[in-house]
């Protein structure tokens, strides 16, 4: 890859990281509305526990006798109509997001986020590695030909060393060994094509262990959170609290979610990113081996 194009994957990758991480902190940050839920809530709680006020104060005095009413409505009257009930307040639910953060914690939303926005980056990085013009430039195969067919060697070979790109490395290791004969240029390809590809296999590779990882962490929440919910029961003596109950399933259900959704889209595109690098090796072998088969009958050089 040309050094200007790696510069160019990290800044993206960099840039994406951040933003990533400045959007999860607004959406998480906790808005003026949630402690308003929290006392919405709390409020009709404290307005029973709270006594009148007429009954803490003593009465000497008996009742006066209440002044004759109206006649007391016959047993075959039809009965009055019932008052309307108030509508009960609304309450605004909390988001999704705090929701999910506040099943998983803060170790597992860590995790989670780190793998989230690391697996992001790698995505962009193979992405911009894995284009045509960073392995197989055609700029190349063209500049190259055209000094084989002008017997222009030495200009080829600093053409090729010139280029990082996946081609022009093979290349430029083939005229280089191409003194010692054309079986040794083509093994010093090889040697450098390999190497190449394990490079791209590397850098690759940590999207199918973030596909990996992923769902064993969400595997391990399910477990905690179960063994929480288990405890609830087990230390109660009565009826368990549900809210205790469901604080574990919860814990549950989020890490296994939130780990398949990781893992889903890393393995998928793991995937894709392997067939398009192996195609673009082959195609590289294809074209070094073309363009240095002219060179099949030069022999060792005597000293």
């Amino acid at each position: 890859m040309r050094p200007r194009t790696w510069c160019g994957c990290r800044s993206v990758a960099l840039w994406w990281l951040v933003t990533g991480l400045v959007g999860v902190m607004w959406c998480a940050w906790p808005g003026p509305g949630s402690s308003a839920v929290v006392w919405a809530q709390d409020a009709p709680a404290e307005e029973a526990a709270e006594p009148a006020a007429e009954d803490l104060i003593d009465d000497p005095e008996p009742a006066a006798e209440a002044p004759p009413g109206p006649a007391a409505a016959p047993a075959d009257a039809p009965p009055a109509p019932a008052a309307p009930a108030e509508p009960p307040r609304r309450i605004d639910d909390q988001s999704y997001l705090s929701i999910a953060l506040t099943a998983l914690g803060w170790s597992y939303s860590l995790i989670f986020l780190g793998l989230s926005f690391t697996l992001v980056a790698l995505l962009v990085m193979n992405l911009l590695t894995a284009r045509r013009e960073n392995v197989c430039p055609t700029e190349l195969v063209e500049g190259f030909e055209k000094h084989l067919d002008e017997k222009q060697y030495q200009e080829a070979y600093e053409l090729a060393k010139g280029d990082d790109s996946f081609l022009g490395q093979v290349l430029a290791a083939g005229l280089a060994k191409l003194n010692a004969g054309f079986p040794q240029a083509i093994e010093a390809m090889q040697e450098v094509g390999e190497e190449e590809n394990m490079k791209l296999d590397h850098r690759l590779s940590y999207m199918a262990l973030i596909g990996t990882i992923s769902p064993m962490v969400g595997l391990f929440g399910t477990v905690q959170g179960m063994i929480s919910s288990f405890r609830v029961i087990a230390n109660s003596p009565g009826t368990p609290p549900p809210s205790q109950l469901a604080q574990g399933i919860s814990t549950a259900l989020f890490t296994t979610l939130v780990g398949l959704a990781i893992a889903i889209p890393a393995i998928a595109a793991y995937n894709i990113l392997k067939n398009r690098i192996d195609r673009l090796v082959l195609e590289v072998g294809i074209v070094s081996e073309g363009l240095m088969g002219r060179f099949e009958n030069v022999g060792a050089r005597k000293k």
